[in-house]
């Protein structure tokens, strides 16, 4: 098999992005082989009519994935190492508890075809927690792929505890799958129980909804519920393991295809790579049906997939988003955000955050690292395209290449918006994040405060809703801060944009609310109880990020600097 031998990575993400974190920034991004590895180890949808709605009963489901790619002719739920295929039959366990409905999206139920109101009926938290089907639905079923985690090739992964229940056909004519995660074991759970906790389930639902309206491409959520039964986790793997309350989310998107779907087929090797062809022309069909005729459709294929995730972590890196574990199961073929684990969100300024301590010591999955990430995992699903001959190698290599430039392009011109800019300024940019890196600012509340700055105000004067987002400076740091804006204020001068104008687009991009650990730390706790209204609050500002909304302060603050392990900092444990 023909490798990739060289990749113009370095020079394509620039020194902007690096000068980002004030340090050399992306050292993961340098000119990197596209090899392949040895065999080894809301933003509010319109509301759909009365008369496209449905009831639970009425919500049919089919799988276009089960009948149109090969499945695991083995029906026995028991840990195993499957071939050939691409899926196994499984269907959820049933807790034999009472289940209850802590939260759900009246957007996605919509989006799905469903009356939000079904989503209050008991018979919904039954289906929805895996201990009832769901009537004339196709059988069940969980994913087999592979997948390289911490840059280690892991071999066969899957869905170690999501089960699909289908696909459901939206007012949009759109079809959504239907994903339970954590309701029970499938072939591919390992050593684990296939059950999920509260606290990670809560931590999923929220950010499947903020990001979405945040305006980032994510998978969504439909519900949380809380099954009544207890699950057994130690948290942050030290030997105190514990009982917490079990749950399930249902996750919703098009399609739960992975990068590691493509890989596993291709680094087995053998007759294993002819799989990879049907999955690709599956994906087309269905997700990018547009390239369907198209000689080179397998090359466009890879383009777009390449394009959508430029710019899917160009965003994460405007909102100051760290997914926390960009495995390249975790990527999805969709460019959508997908496996909302320990993720959390940027508060002090600090480039080399991350927020799960499994990378504590690597830091490979950190802020600053996201970028060179995304390519590097572009590069691995390139790889596996190659393997099946579907992509050429001297076409495969200058697509990859590609993701630089458009990432870069994507995020300089966020982050010139986030300034209050039209063209992307080097010089203002690195000054800014020199700043928030030296005094550990808040990276949500110091972009939004930028739209308080007037070309009219006094020289090194501070604005007072960024002096307040600042906190406290000394008078050293205040001049610093000061000679900026200053700085600040003659490019807006230059660009002679109406202030009105330029406010409003830096607030349409610069949120006030974002699920901060901490605020999510304390709805799961009062979840815990049984009392759902911090989770219900949290939700209701979260649906509208960029709208300053009254009585909702709170939800802004950044966390006082002992809060550490649990809040800024979290396990994979869920």
């Amino acid at each position: 098999m023909n490798n990739i031998i060289g990749s113009a990575v370095a020079r394509g993400i620039k020194q902007e992005h690096r000068a980002l974190c004030k340090e050399p920034v992306h050292k993961s991004i340098r000119r990197m082989t596209i090899q392949r590895e040895a065999r080894s180890v809301k933003t509010e949808a319109a509301p759909a009519v009365a008369n496209d709605l449905r009831t639970l009963e009425d919500l049919k489901l089919d799988s276009t994935f089960i009948s149109e790619l090969p499945g695991d002719p083995e029906t026995k739920n028991q840990r195993r190492q499957v071939h050939d295929a691409f899926y196994s039959f499984v269907a959820p366990t049933p807790t034999n508890t009472e289940p209850v409905t802590v939260a759900y999206s009246g957007d996605v139920a919509r989006m799905i075809g469903l009356d939000p109101s079904e989503c209050e009926r008991p018979e919904f938290a039954a289906v929805f927690s895996g201990n009832a089907p769901l009537p004339g639905g196709p059988r069940p079923y969980a994913q087999c792929y592979g997948g390289h985690q911490f840059g280690m090739w892991a071999g066969q992964l899957g869905d170690g505890r999501a089960i699909s229940l289908g696909e459901a056909v939206g007012p949009d004519g759109g079809k959504y799958e239907l994903q339970l995660k954590g309701a029970g074991a499938t072939p591919y759970s390992r050593m684990a129980d296939g059950r999920a906790v509260l606290r990670s389930s809560l931590r999923e639902f929220v950010a499947s909804e903020a990001m979405h309206a945040l305006g980032i491409p994510t998978t969504r959520a439909l519900s949380l519920v809380a099954t009544g039964a207890k699950v057994l986790r130690d948290m942050f793997y030290n030997g105190n393991a514990k009982y917490e309350p079990g749950a399930v989310v249902c996750r919703v998107s098009p399609s739960f295809v992975r990068f590691g779907t493509f890989q596993l087929p291709a680094i087995r090797g053998g007759d294993q790579i002819a799989l990879v062809t049907p999955l690709a022309d599956y994906v087309i069909r269905h997700h990018y049906s547009h390239l369907e005729g198209r000689a080179d459709k397998y090359e466009a294929f890879l383009q777009e997939v390449v394009s959508r995730t430029a710019h899917m972590v160009a965003l994460w890196q405007s909102v100051g988003f760290v997914h926390g574990v960009c495995n390249t199961d975790n990527f999805s073929i969709l460019g959508e955000t997908i496996d909302y684990g320990p993720y959390g969100f940027l508060e002090r300024f600090d480039p080399n955050f991350t927020p799960n301590t499994t990378d504590m010591d690597g830091r490979r999955y950190t802020y600053r690292a996201q970028p060179g990430i995304g390519h590097w995992n572009c590069a691995q699903l390139a790889n596996a395209l190659i393997a099946a001959n579907l992509v050429p190698l001297e076409k495969a290599q200058p697509i990859v290449d590609s993701y630089a430039d458009t990432m870069m392009e994507a995020y300089t011109g966020r982050m010139a918006r986030k300034m209050g800019l039209i063209k992307y300024d080097k010089d203002v940019a690195v000054g800014l994040v020199t700043l928030m890196y030296e005094d550990k600012a808040d990276f949500t509340n110091t972009f939004r405060a930028l739209a308080s700055v007037s070309e009219g105000d006094a020289p090194g004067s501070i604005p007072a809703p960024l002096e307040q987002a600042l906190e406290e400076l000394s008078e050293e740091r205040q001049q610093a801060w000061g000679a900026w804006l200053d700085q600040l204020r003659a490019a807006i001068k230059a660009e002679g944009r109406p202030e009105a104008e330029r406010r409003a687009d830096q607030d349409s991009v610069n949120p006030c609310y974002v699920p901060r650990n901490q605020l999510m730390q304390t709805a799961i706790a009062r979840a815990e109880d049984g009392d759902y209204d911090e989770l219900h609050a949290l939700m209701k500002v979260l649906e509208m990020p960029y709208e300053e909304q009254s009585g909702a302060e709170r939800f802004r603050v950044t966390p006082p600097k002992q809060i550490r392990m649990g809040v800024e900092l979290l396990s994979c444990s869920s």
